[in-house]
């Protein structure tokens, strides 16, 4: 190399050192953040976008079922009642993100860590990561179902809506565990944003069709039905009322979980403004957005059809015209799904990972990244333990639901068992030990009567979802459900 080649060469690496990854003239440190690595680029609406998409997820189809079994008084007061719950707890986290020396916490089991120690670190970690287990196998039982219910809406079409147009959903699931496979080959939650904002879309276009063809319910009825008490004895027995209604509890309380991805979250975001700063921004956005929502969903389905509301908007057929208008619905629900799958499982694969990697750091298997080049794109980082082990995840999740089809239910004991721990018990205390709140003060004993009425609800919602899963038991065949 010349002298004048060396030169313009150093000049080269002097501008490229200078510029951010924003493209902002900078000095060359600016390229990575306080805790060395790369810049995050992450602002208020890709953390809402991650937020919605997790948040507003199947669990708003069962809403309209939810606000019947209650009726027009408690359903909407509790819908209000656990978006405020959400909101506050989800803000006390986004200020555990940062220790009180400013070290970053990256995951939500970390951020535990770092607050509360001890024991409390491991029950956090297996409560969080067997919720998203389940997370996972609950949205592959309703993709299937939407999928199913396209299949179905085109079948009673042709055939008159009186045919029995009965149908398989397993086909639906593998179909959904394959698509599946593929995206969870993404490396780590920074890169799926895309997805995010495609399935943030998608969770609006079929909730506003779901509203939609409610409206449209009424104005054809010309009235609203329901009761101010929900679904009245005769149409189920006393027990079953009660059962139902601590059911609603779980479903509502599942529609609207993200506490266990938050931290996760809160780690894509850019400062300055500070993390929490930002993220609070987001939980209000996405919060206030998700219950305008919600209300409008459950409200409108229940207004609609009453004490028959279906256990899933779209798909119970309580609408079987325009079917072209269902097709799309349900094909966007499937999107959605595809999305909200990766945003909930990603965490738990990278929590999988770096525990491998820490375990056994000479091994080339689990270590070695191989690249591969794509034709027209930038060569694809291959990690042979990542392809095996996620791909293994998925048809773990796809099998296990095949043997367990009922969607209500399992939605119900998942919002339940994830809502009190990870929603309200872990942010309270870490928030309590953070900002040293003394024992007894007024505002420790709000805070534990916050968070002892939560658990009262959990109890309830998971008693209610048991004991449909044990009626559901009773007519069970595996492998064997059609609809």
């Amino acid at each position: 190399m010349t002298m004048g080649e060396e030169n313009a060469a150093t000049k080269n690496r002097h501008q490229v050192s200078a510029f951010s990854m924003d493209g902002l003239p900078q000095g060359g440190s600016k390229c990575f953040d306080d805790d060395g690595r790369l810049k995050r680029k992450g602002t208020v609406w890709t953390a809402s976008a991650h937020i919605i998409t997790a948040v507003i997820g199947s669990g708003v189809l069962s809403l309209a079922w939810a606000v019947a079994q209650l009726g027009w008084i408690a359903g909407p007061t509790v819908m209000f009642l656990f978006s405020f719950v959400t909101y506050y707890t989800s803000a006390l986290l986004a200020d555990c993100y940062r220790s009180d020396d400013g070290k970053r916490n990256y995951t939500y089991m970390e951020a535990v860590q770092s607050n509360l120690g001890g024991v409390k670190v491991k029950i956090c970690g297996l409560v969080q990561y067997l919720n998203l287990f389940g997370v996972a196998i609950g949205y592959t039982i309703a993709a299937s179902i939407s999928m199913r219910a396209i299949k179905r809406s085109n079948c009673f079409h042709e055939n008159g809506d009186s045919s029995p147009c009965h149908i398989s959903s397993n086909p639906y699931m593998i179909i959904f565990g394959i698509v599946e496979i593929i995206f969870s080959q993404i490396p780590d939650f920074d890169q799926i944003w895309w997805l995010s904002i495609v399935a943030a879309v998608m969770s609006f276009t079929y909730s506003t069709i779901g509203l939609g063809l409610g409206i449209a319910k009424v104005a054809e009825t010309g009235k609203f039905r329901g009761s101010l008490t929900g679904i009245s004895i005769g149409t189920v027995t006393e027990t079953q009322k009660v059962w139902r209604s601590f059911q609603a509890l779980g479903d509502i309380a599942f529609a609207y979980s993200y506490s266990m991805i938050l931290i996760e979250i809160q780690d894509t975001v850019k400062s300055p403004p500070s993390e929490e700063k930002t993220m609070k921004k987001a939980t209000l956005l996405s919060v206030a957005v998700t219950t305008l929502f919600y209300m409008l969903c459950g409200c409108m389905g229940y207004a609609a059809f009453g004490d028959l509301a279906p256990g899933n908007l779209l798909t119970g057929f309580g609408f079987f015209n325009p079917f072209w208008l269902l097709d799309i619905a349900n094909a966007a629900i499937a999107i959605h799904l595809v999305g909200a799958y990766q945003v909930y499982c990603q965490p738990l694969f990278a929590f999988i990972e770096k525990w491998a990697a820490n375990k056994w750091p000479e091994n080339k298997f689990i270590t070695k990244d191989i690249k591969m080049p794509i034709p027209g794109f930038k060569s694809l980082n291959l990690n042979l333990f990542r392809m095996v082990w996620r791909t293994i995840f998925v048809i773990i999740t796809t099998i296990i639901s095949m043997l367990l089809p009922f969607f209500n239910d399992v939605v119900g004991i998942l919002g339940a068992l994830g809502f009190w721990p990870l929603t309200v018990y872990f942010p309270v205390e870490m928030y309590i030990a953070q900002k040293k709140i003394p024992k007894w003060s007024s505002q420790w004993i709000c805070l534990q009567l916050l968070s002892f009425a939560c658990l009262v609800v959990s109890i309830a919602a998971a008693a209610g979802s048991i004991a449909g899963v044990v009626t559901d038991l009773k007519t069970y065949q595996p492998f064997k459900t059609t609809y």
